[in-house]
């Protein structure tokens, strides 16, 4: 199954990179302490600089690494498409027309925003919890309505439109692979 995931971000990536060749990179102001593999070129802090999803080392696996620290912080196990989602890029949000509607496709720029994610899936985690409400984890965010979310489940892997702080209620997709295979991208 992970396979399917990957070759669906892949394709989604090499569109957007394709899509961005046409029409020009995003572009970004740099800061040297939230630096990220994903700048194009080098600059100073201020400066504007274009940059593209890049793969993540599949040597090191940072992704992994947080990924099993939140399985035990949560005692939960995690979906694996989850880990997959945010274990194969760095990258800003990326744009996406969905048959529904568009969205922010959610990303990682650097290893410490990896940490930062983690911090907001216990928090997203916990008060799921609280509320008694099926376990989901974000994975994008709906445009223009950045209330709504949506996400994967983790009993089932399935995609699900959602507010925060409610239970899901509009099923997108079966999986993850099969919600990214009908995005289409979008120039930043």
């Amino acid at each position: 199954m992970a396979h399917l995931l990957t070759q669906a971000l892949d394709d989604f990536v090499t569109d957007f990179l394709t899509l961005c060749q046409e029409q020009g990179f995003p572009s970004a102001e740099f800061e040297s302490a939230w630096p990220s593999p994903c700048y194009r070129q080098t600059g100073q802090p201020g400066d504007l600089l274009t940059w593209q999803p890049v793969r993540q080392d599949e040597e090191r696996r940072p992704g992994e690494d947080m990924f099993a620290r939140l399985a035990q912080a949560l005692e939960v196990e995690l979906h694996p498409d989850l880990i997959t989602f945010y274990s194969r890029y760095w990258s800003d949000p990326l744009p996406a027309q969905a048959p529904d509607g568009e969205l922010l496709l959610l990303q990682v720029w650097n290893e410490e925003d990896l940490e930062r994610l983690r911090g907001n899936l216990i928090g997203h985690a916990l008060d799921k919890q609280r509320r008694r409400l099926p376990l989901t984890w974000f994975v994008a965010i709906a445009q223009p309505d950045d209330d709504l979310v949506i996400s994967l489940n983790n009993d089932d892997g399935s995609i699900w439109l959602e507010k925060p702080g409610k239970a899901p209620h509009y099923r997108l997709a079966d999986s993850l692979a099969d919600f990214i295979r009908d995005l289409t991208p979008l120039a930043l």
